[in-house]
């Protein structure tokens, strides 16, 4: 077991009707509120014009940024950062899913970022001298954003999808009743991306952390418990919440304490797929997860043992033949992910594979798949994209 530190500043107040602690918790900081938003769900489902009521009540000002992309774009961080020095900006709300959220840790940090060029503060990555204070309001079980550090943008003109550490939430408001109007693709999705957060934790070298891989096995038992019964019954709070608490669970870094790094092969993956067709991150994560491991318990046999762990413990298979047992463990992950309604193949999203070398060279343009828990190099990731076509 290794070396591990926890440092997660977060404040969460989890459950029904937490929304009350909307307006004291941003009275600590000032009065002047970036709202961010996404495509406009807020305001049909009536939360916005509960937050408003909330702010204008206890006298904040409110500018809005609205509009955030599903894989937030650098063009809409800068705006956001133009807005938050127009309006002397005192803290940022973000409400919504991880879009939302990194969005507005990207707008934090780049208020005080003291270069020209925000794509560059993406691209470096490291922990700002300075951000904004930031709270949130959930309203998808997905990415973890509400709990951890880092954010996701996309550069459209580049074609790049980066993850960087910004600044953490100060605090998160987590209400399972936010979640009960999703669409069935955005819970399935956000299922997925939940799973594929802990599998990129689970799938490590370290042998011996065995509170870390019991709450890596617990979260993907508790999310495929818990989807299926969402995506049959939309307001079904004990599954809402599960999925909400494995959502804040999974991203959080607690998954990987005394691990080996795996490296998060399949998000660099993903990435690609992302920054190139837009595709909604968890279902790309869904179709590349299956395809990831079968190509390295093939790459390397003696990762088996991860693979029948696996199988045991989360799938719930038995058998003597580990290596059968290894693979049937794979194909009842692809059939979970199938049977939640996601999207399979790659052909499915109309993506071809006239893009796919320069997408898996740029995949390990941070050494993130050659440094992975079984390495990688550009065949073997153009082979797994071939995989899922």
């Amino acid at each position: 077991m290794q070396n591990y530190t926890h440092d997660i500043p977060t404040k969460v107040y989890f459950g029904q009707g937490q929304i009350k602690h909307l307006a004291p918790s941003l009275a600590v900081y000032g009065r002047s509120v970036l709202l961010v938003y996404g495509g406009g769900s807020i305001k049909r489902t009536g939360l916005y014009g509960q937050i408003m009521t909330i702010l204008a009540g206890e006298g904040f000002r409110v500018t809005e940024l609205s509009g955030v992309e599903p894989n937030p774009r650098i063009g809409t961080v800068a705006r956001g950062v133009a807005l938050c020095r127009e309006h002397d900006v005192d803290v940022i709300l973000a409400v919504g899913g991880g879009s939302a959220i990194d969005c507005a840790k990207a707008v934090a940090a780049g208020r005080y970022y003291e270069g020209d060029d925000l794509w560059e503060m993406v691209l470096t990555g490291g922990k700002p001298e300075k951000a904004l204070p930031l709270m949130d309001i959930l309203t998808i079980s997905a990415t973890g954003s509400e709990f951890d550090g880092l954010g996701v943008i996309s550069n459209p003109e580049t074609k790049e999808k980066f993850g960087a550490f910004f600044t953490y939430p100060a605090v998160s408001i987590c209400d399972p009743t936010y979640t009960f109007t999703l669409p069935p693709f955005q819970t399935a999705s956000g299922s997925a991306d939940i799973m594929s957060h802990i599998c990129e934790d689970y799938f490590s070298r370290t042998e011996d952390s065995d509170l870390a891989d019991g709450i890596c096995e617990a979260v993907l038992r508790s999310v495929m418990k818990n989807c299926p019964l969402a995506l049959a019954e939309p307001e079904n709070y004990s599954a809402r919440a599960n999925l909400m608490a494995d959502a804040t669970i999974a991203c959080s870094g607690i998954p990987r304490y005394g691990k080996e790094h795996s490296g998060w092969p399949c998000h660099a993956m993903e990435h690609e797929l992302s920054a190139y067709y837009d595709v909604t991150h968890g279902a790309g994560l869904a179709i590349l997860t299956p395809r990831w491991m079968r190509c390295i318990l093939a790459k390397d046999p003696a990762f088996t043992w991860r693979f029948v762990r696996f199988a045991r413990n989360v799938m719930g298979l038995s058998g003597e033949d580990e290596t059968a047992l290894a693979q049937a463990g794979i194909d009842a992950l692809e059939a979970y992910f199938r049977s939640t309604g996601l999207p399979m193949t790659l052909s499915e999203l109309g993506i071809g594979e006239e893009h796919f070398r320069e997408m898996a060279v740029h995949a390990d343009l941070r050494g993130r798949l050659s440094g992975s828990c079984v390495p990688l190099d550009t065949e073997d990731v153009i082979g797994i994209f071939r995989a899922c076509l």
